[in-house]
C-alpha cells in the first residue's frame, strides 16, 4: 500500500515498481506540487515516514539538491524517488514553501 498525503488530500493506492512517487501522485490525480521533474526545483520535496527501504537509493539530483541531513531524516524528491519493491510506503508532500 502506498499512502500519499498533501495538505488537502490523503489517498491509498497500490504501489507499482519502477514508478516515482510523483508518477503515482499524478496517476491518482493528486495535486502534488512540482515544476521540473528533473530534481532541480524541489517543489515535489516529500517526507517518507514509512517504507524507505522499498525505494531506490537517492539519485544524484537528490544528493545535489537536498542537504545530507534532509536525506538522512527521510526527505526525498518525489520526481526522483522510485519504488523498487511493493510494500507499505507512507509519503507526505513537504515543499519548502
Amino acid at each position: 500500500m502506498l499512502e500519499l498525503k498533501t495538505r488537502k488530500t490523503q489517498i491509498k493506492l497500490t504501489p507499482e515498481t519502477g514508478l516515482t512517487i510523483l508518477d503515482h501522485a499524478l496517476k491518482a490525480n493528486v495535486d502534488w506540487g512540482f515544476s521540473c521533474t528533473r530534481g532541480t526545483c524541489a517543489r515535489c520535496r516529500c517526507y517518507v515516514a514509512e517504507g524507505r527501504e522499498l525505494l531506490a537509493e537517492a539519485s544524484e539530483a537528490e544528493e545535489d539538491r537536498l542537504e545530507p541531513e534532509e536525506l538522512a531524516q527521510g526527505y526525498r524528491l518525489a520526481c526522483q524517488c522510485v519504488v523498487k519493491e511493493v510494500g507499505t510506503i507512507s509519503v507526505t508532500h513537504k515543499p519548502y514553501f
